[in-house]
């Protein structure tokens, strides 16, 4: 639970206005504990394995510090903002991070009573905003979850921060500008649109080792959901969100055919496991298009909350249509209070990967998430996660061995939240 730590009373300076009310909130997480993980892949030739054990961070949550205000300014219109940070808690260089995904959200807007809102900054996508209000391990940064993929990999298995963008979707764009609808019914509308116009040509020479050297990505996006809330029984949303990043002195190479004495032709490939936020990165792709859906159920029966859910994204050269990645999953799961204090959810999923026109191998994988909750007070909680995924490749040729990828993440820790 959220506690406000003051409110500020801002007076007119002139007779007869009106007096406009202005809050702050504090809040924040902080969660560590014990986490643990084993990892083994089967290369063609050889089988590596990785077991990781340490005092760490975030499993649950990821750890922050935020603001949130608003200011009522009158007839039924309010200014709102919200500034967010990630907090390193183990952080031995300070504890902000310095990176780009230590801002987890910063933005400014305007409501209106009974319209809506529309606010400025980094933000949320509709994607992430969805997932996280119908996804039964409420978005933790453990295996296991195919719908919200957190895993590193057996070369890399790091504990996640939860600021990385996930393999599924993109978590949060920059320069975005955000509108929800009032709920009419039990319907409430959401969209987003984001935006860096930026091209420059670059350096260019004939050579036939030239190439371009320089250019900025030219990145948009934009995304639509709808949402449906029953009567505390059933909540249903479908989104939609598209980002491209296209860079035209970005991704080309000089040939010096005798036939067209030399032309810059493109080399821009897409690659299955490092665009805009594939794979755990979260810069954007040069000259691709990414295109996401997420679709979802719940529905609260009183003893347990049942869950499903499914995502799908298909990430395309601009350069060539047939060279592209598509990822799809889907995931059911529950969320039940087994005393007043204890709480526990289960998950599990399954799903594939199809990298056509690129190097990569086929790949079908399969995921379960266990998880529990002792509440200490309304704010205070121990928590146990354990998850566990399997991936097996197909193999790119018939002469090429199949590669397999088998991993479990495991947590035992303390979540405060203020």
């Amino acid at each position: 639970m959220k506690k406000s730590l003051f409110a500020v009373a801002a007076a007119t300076a002139f007779a007869g206005a009106a007096q406009a009310q202005s809050s702050v909130t504090v809040y924040g997480i902080l969660d560590a504990g014990w986490i643990g993980s084993n990892t083994t892949q089967a290369g063609a030739s050889s089988v590596s394995k990785v077991n990781t054990s340490a005092i760490s961070q975030n499993a649950q949550s990821t750890s922050r510090l935020g603001f949130r205000g608003t200011e009522d300014l009158g007839g039924g219109l309010s200014a709102f903002f919200t500034i967010e940070t990630a907090v390193a808690i183990q952080g031995s260089t300070g504890v902000f991070p310095t990176a780009g995904t230590g801002n987890r959200q910063t933005f400014v807007g305007l409501r209106k009573n009974g319209i809506g809102q529309i606010s400025f900054g980094t933000q949320y996508t509709t994607i992430h905003n969805a997932a996280a209000a119908t996804d039964p391990g409420q978005l933790n940064n453990m295996m296991g979850n195919v719908i919200y993929d957190k895993a590193a990999g057996a070369t890399a298995p790091s504990f996640n921060s939860g600021m990385s963008d996930n393999s599924s979707y993109t978590v949060r764009t920059n320069n975005m500008v955000a509108i929800q609808s009032a709920p009419v019914m039990g319907i409430t509308g959401n969209a987003f649109y984001t935006m860096l116009n930026a091209n420059s040509t670059g350096a260019t020479t004939t050579t036939t080792s030239g190439a371009y050297t320089a250019g900025i990505n030219n990145q948009t996006g934009w995304g639509l959901g709808v949402n449906f809330t029953g009567v505390n029984k059933l909540l249903v949303t479908a989104n939609y969100q598209s980002f491209k990043s296209q860079n035209p002195y970005g991704g080309l190479s000089y040939s010096a055919a005798a036939t067209t004495g030399g032309t810059y032709v493109s080399t821009a490939t897409a690659g299955a496991s490092a665009i805009n936020g594939v794979g755990g990165s979260a810069a954007f792709g040069t000259n691709v298009t990414d295109n996401q859906q997420y679709y979802a159920a719940t529905y609260d029966f009183g003893i347990l909350k049942a869950y499903a859910q499914y995502v799908s994204r298909s990430i395309t050269s601009v350069y060539d249509s047939t060279s592209y990645a598509k990822r799809s999953a889907q995931q059911i799961g529950v969320r039940a209070n087994i005393t007043k204090t204890i709480e526990a959810w289960a998950s599990g999923g399954t799903g594939k990967i199809n990298p056509y026109g690129s190097a990569g191998q086929y790949a079908n994988f399969t995921g379960y998430q266990l998880g529990a909750n002792y509440w200490l007070s309304k704010r205070t909680n121990l928590y146990t996660i354990f998850g566990s995924q399997v991936t097996n490749n197909k193999p790119a040729t018939s002469t090429a061995n199949p590669i397999s990828y088998s991993a479990n993440n495991y947590a035992l820790g303390v979540r405060h939240t203020f």
